[in-house]
């Protein structure tokens, strides 16, 4: 008898689906991107205990006829790649045609749909179809899945805590609605309202409906092209940002993905504007030819491979670069002005806060955003770029700022006639010194230093290969490296700015093994971090005394510099107290 057999339909779906479905999240992506496919511009979500018995899409598309709807739980049934060649030009969000058996094979499905012709309501448990009835004729459709993996209990034991769920969900929605601004979305759980858009395009409010006014009001719209990639969307001011990268929104022709090397290149933009480990919070929408990117990677068909990825990751860096130096960084001080009553509600407020992890939704909690609630929040203007004022004849982004003394011998206290200002001594001094080498050392003034006794560094011939094709990028960072034999490497000049005296070969050991070590090795970035830790540490440290004269001649450095907001390592350099706010504080002006 032989060995090898073909699988019945009931268990190649079952199989697919602990691909596909991996998470109660996976489910409301698939439904969400058909009803999208659909042409739908009104969705709503609804979930009963995050979806573990119910999840609900309904959905106001072209919905489908009796046949298809049918049809659309066989495998590898889809309307939306016919041929081979459709592979290298998908324009739709679904394609693979697993979904829906995958899901009604480890579930109870009740599909109601209607094309305007013909209505149709097909029920199935576990991918057996039960039966097929008339409805109404409603335009669009309505599916239910309930009791996901009621059996196959084993993949129970794999869904995580109700909250992390909950929270993956409407993550997922969030990026959808932030996809799709033109659509309305309504994602409710337990009958409690979690987002409500209101499909008008309006991109900003979607953007104030997720993150909040405070978010909002600090966002800057960008936009950029080239030959093969046109991007635009909203990007935040540094000050605005999140502590991980789930803010940084990705969509590639209105599909959300999850691409290191993009996020990579966004963080890199907002180098020395950022504290390390800080994340923007991003809005990016690429637009290509289909042809330049490949879907078919995974299943949920967020990975996505480009052509000309090089392309698109300048043209995102020089965009972001040059919104950002655009900027005026001066961060005002943030001014409370409660009444004594107001003040103990807001401790009772902080308090409440600080005992619940931001990240976590409470299942059983009344939801204040109802339905009603979301209708009367205010609009949300577009933010328009703070620039200073385009001088020709000064080469200055900030107003002389005279010192009036020095606090804690760590922050200067300046004025001027736009009003005070506080500027951190060291964060100031470290971006002159930052911005100083770094020019020194693009402008290769003593970059390199012979060595009296060349530094010969033996590898195994894997590594030894490898550093011999980089060899160039050891150029421009100031090395003469040569050859020495099979797998040995011979270090005759060094780099002043990466090797310390007397840490020779300690230092370039190390900086052979960054070479090794990262896939893809970024020299300017290299540079940049070099600059900065030198600029640290030449740099007028806190609690060093400094006279005024001093202090005023850091401020006409820091005046000089290209962005003189931020220190290298992404913290402000100057706060503002305008003098709109010291009187207010004072009582001299009333709102």
């Amino acid at each position: 008898m032989a060995k090898i057999q073909v699988m019945d339909e009931n268990l190649a779906n079952k199989i697919a689906a602990g691909e596909v479905i991996e998470r109660l999240m996976n489910v409301v992506k698939e439904l969400t991107e058909n009803s999208l496919d659909a042409g739908a511009d009104d969705i709503k979500i609804e979930l009963v205990d995050t979806g573990l018995k119910l999840i609900k899409v309904t959905d106001n598309g072209v919905g489908m006829s009796k046949e298809d709807a049918v049809l659309a739980f066989s495998r590898h049934a889809t309307s939306k790649c016919k041929s081979i060649n459709d592979l290298f030009n998908i324009e739709s969000l679904g394609f693979r045609g697993e979904a829906l058996p995958s899901i009604a094979s480890v579930s109870k499905v009740r599909l109601k749909t209607s094309d305007g012709k013909e209505g149709t309501v097909v029920t199935l448990e576990g991918g057996k179809n039960l039966k097929q009835e008339k409805s109404d004729l409603v335009k669009g459709t309505s599916i239910e899945v309930r009791d996901i993996f009621y059996n196959t209990p084993v993949r129970l034991k794999y869904i995580k805590n109700l909250y992390t769920e909950l929270a993956s969900i409407t993550e997922y929605v969030n990026k959808m609605a932030l996809s799709y601004p033109d659509v309305k979305f309504v994602l409710k759980n337990n009958d409690k309202t979690l987002l409500n858009t209101d499909g008008k395009g309006n991109l900003l409010k979607v953007i104030y409906e997720i993150y909040g006014k405070n978010v909002a009001s600090k966002m800057i719209e960008f936009k950029g092209e080239n030959e093969d990639y046109k991007i635009s969307g909203y990007i935040s001011y540094p000050e605005c940002y999140r502590a991980t990268r789930s803010a940084i929104n990705v969509f590639v022709n209105k599909r959300a993905i999850k691409n290191s090397e993009i996020i990579r290149t966004i963080v890199d933009s907002y180098h020395t504007y950022i504290h390390a480990g800080k994340y923007p919070i991003v809005v990016l929408n690429i637009e290509t030819d289909p042809v330049l990117v490949d879907c078919n990677v995974h299943p949920t068909k967020m990975d996505i491979k480009f052509s000309k990825m090089e392309t698109l990751k300048d043209l995102i860096y020089e965009t972001f670069s040059d919104y950002l130096k655009k900027i005026v960084f001066i961060p005002e001080a943030n001014v409370r002005n409660y009444s004594v009553e107001e003040e103990e509600t807001k401790e009772k407020e902080d308090t409440k806060e600080e005992s619940n992890d931001e990240n976590i939704i409470d299942l059983n909690s009344e939801v204040a955003d109802t339905d009603e609630s979301y209708e009367k929040k205010e609009e949300i203007e577009p933010v328009q770029l703070k620039l200073v004022e385009d001088d020709t004849d000064s080469p200055y982004k900030i107003k002389k700022m005279i010192p009036r003394g020095i606090v804690y011998k760590t922050y200067i206290i300046a004025e001027n006639e736009d009003g005070m200002y506080l500027i951190d001594q060291h964060a100031a001094a470290e971006r002159v010194n930052y911005e100083k080498t770094l020019k020194k050392f693009l402008n290769h003034e003593g970059v390199s230093i012979p060595l009296l006794v060349p530094i010969s560094l033996e590898y195994p011939k894997s590594d030894f290969i490898i550093l011999k094709s980089k060899l160039d990028v050891l150029e421009k960072l100031g090395f003469v490296v040569e050859e020495f034999g099979d797998n040995t490497l011979v270090v005759r000049e060094h780099s002043s700015l990466f090797v310390r005296d007397g840490h020779e070969k300690e230092d370039i050991s190390k900086i052979f093994d960054i070479l090794l070590t990262e896939k893809d090795f970024d020299g300017k970035k290299f540079i940049d971090h070099a600059c900065a830790t030198i600029a640290c540490r030449m740099s007028i440290k806190a609690n060093d005394y400094i006279t005024l004269n001093e202090a005023e001649y850091v401020l006409d450095e820091l005046r000089k510099c290209n962005q003189p907001f931020n220190c290298p390592h992404g913290r402000p350099t100057i706060i503002t107290f305008t003098k709109y706010e010291l009187e207010k504080m004072f009582k001299r002006v009333l709102d």
